[in-house]
């Protein structure tokens, strides 16, 4: 019987005694294990023959619950900070969206970086565990420099000899009827959001969990924030109830109110704040983000020689023209405002006046014509000032330029700027009307060569062409150009073209395309 039962091992596949983890089962067919031993000459008789079939079906039986596995094979991968573009060298890392331990998938949100000129949200390579943080958040990272540290599982595939019918697979010690998927969803180690809901979420210092998301898959939407923002800032006023005076009585009579003259009123004290002995002590702060930018860019801009130039405008005809133009634009939901009309004729004027819209390439003593007129407006943020540029503005009408525009407020409110909207300006326009002020100095953007600051509406007594005083709605313009390319004359006849188009809007249309 031993050779019978040696014979059925050596008829079982190996895989069925390989028992080294839990992965697929390798199933033995009872009658084929009969049939070659009977072939062989093994099973000559019936209580031989019995015995191999008692001691078949009891390896059968085993080999449902022996199981083989992939070979596994784990490595660290450091996961580098790669180049964003626009020569950036290093970034301030804002906010973690993982922590050690959690597992990532690819195009998972790793974390969220600040550079000079845009926020950007990193995102994963890889499928594995997270291991390692190597920054801490508001610190400074560099390009090429690991981010975190990720554990990837990577699997050797088996043979062909090796393969088994994926329906065959058992888990050892569980029947198939007995694996059951959890009824309820597991709750998420982070609520999903955007990296702007979460910048706003961190401003307010509230925990995204805390709030009910109504996007996709329970996404967290900026409206969610803003109306938990809302709720939690109403606080109901207190019910103060008024308590009435019980009237005195004695047995059971009540006494009569008194006839005595009714006393002043005693002058409320004002009350005291004790005065601070010490002032608040000073405070610290890193130089980071758009602070940054902007130290660099005007300690460049330091180095160029302005020439100033100022203008005044009569814009009585164009904000008519606005008004009129507002209802055709609002049936496209675009709001249409005065500053799609000043780029469209600052792009003619410089279609006349290239000069201005070139760059000075000191590196190789040459002046380099842009083709594209990529006028920047300067934005006032919660983040600091950003110079968003409207591309391509010679090539587009009014309604794409306010589109553009529109879009590019969004983004900059947001805080989702992207650096392909701000890298590429060739001229800027500085609405400083929009806070305040009708003159201003405003200062060039390397590499460009000229800048516009425009100021505030005013309504002022101005003559008219018969000599009549009129109330006429008026801006100024400041002017400031690189004197080592334009002159004063260039600049003035620049100015003298682009007035002529804002104070008669009507000729522009000559010169649409």
């Amino acid at each position: 019987m031993s050779h019978v039962i040696s014979n059925l091992r050596n008829v079982l596949p190996r895989k069925t005694w390989h028992c080294r983890a839990v992965h697929r089962v390798s199933r033995v067919s009872q009658t084929t294990l009969i049939q070659q031993q009977r072939f062989k000459g093994n099973l000559s008789s019936p209580l031989v023959a019995t015995k191999a079939i008692r001691h078949a079906n009891q390896l059968v039986n085993w080999g449902r619950f022996i199981h083989t596995t992939q070979l596994c094979h784990k490595e660290i991968i450091p996961f580098k900070l790669s180049d964003i573009g626009e020569g950036i060298k290093e970034v301030t890392l804002k906010e973690w969206f993982v922590k050690e331990g959690d597992k990532v998938n690819q195009f998972d949100q790793i974390c969220e970086v600040q550079s000079d000129k845009a926020s950007v949200t990193i995102t994963s390579r890889y499928d594995g565990i997270i291991t390692k943080l190597h920054y801490q958040v508001d610190e400074i990272a560099l390009v090429g420099t690991a981010l975190v540290d990720i554990e990837v599982v990577e699997t050797e595939k088996p043979s062909e000899e090796q393969e088994i019918q994926e329906g065959d697979a058992i888990q050892v010690g569980r029947s198939e009827e007995s694996f059951h998927l959890p009824s309820q969803p597991l709750p998420l180690e982070k609520a999903l959001a955007a990296p702007a809901v979460r910048r706003i979420a961190a401003e307010y210092k509230i925990d995204l969990k805390n709030v009910q998301g109504t996007g996709k898959d329970g996404r967290v939407l900026k409206e969610d924030i803003l109306n938990y923002i809302s709720t939690k800032a109403t606080v109901a006023p207190s019910q103060q109830v008024a308590t009435p005076l019980a009237p005195q009585v004695s047995g059971a009579s009540t006494a009569l109110p008194s006839t005595a003259p009714a006393q002043a009123p005693s002058p409320a004290t004002i009350p005291f704040t004790p005065r601070s002995i010490t002032a608040p002590s000073d405070r610290k702060e890193a130089i980071k983000g758009f602070t940054r930018t902007m130290i660099k860019t005007m300690s460049a801009a330091n180095e160029i020689p302005h020439f100033g130039y100022c203008e005044e405008i009569n814009v009585t005809d164009l904000m008519k023209l606005r008004r009129r133009l507002k209802d055709v634009a609002a049936q496209y939901n675009i709001k249409l405002t005065m500053m799609p009309l000043f780029l469209k004729s600052a792009s003619l004027a410089l279609s006349q006046y290239p000069i201005l819209n070139s760059v000075l390439d000191l590196a190789s003593d040459s002046i380099i014509y842009k083709g594209a007129h990529n006028i920047g407006v300067a934005m006032d943020t919660k983040l600091g000032l950003i110079v968003p540029n409207v591309k391509n503005v010679e090539s587009k009408s009014i309604l794409e330029i306010a589109t553009d525009l529109q879009n590019l407020q969004k983004s900059a409110l947001g805080g989702s700027v992207k650096p392909d909207d701000i890298r590429g300006g060739t001229f800027t326009i500085s609405n400083i009307g929009s806070i305040g002020g009708t003159y201003a100095k405003p200062v060039i953007l390397p590499p460009e060569v000229a800048i516009v600051a425009i100021g505030k509406v005013q309504t002022l007594p101005r003559f008219d062409k018969d000599g009549n005083v009129i109330a006429a709605q008026v801006i100024n313009l400041s002017f400031s150009a690189d004197h080592r390319l334009i002159d004063g004359a260039t600049a003035s006849r620049f100015c003298n073209l682009w007035k002529s188009y804002l104070e008669d809007a009507a000729s522009m249309l000559l010169h649409l395309k």
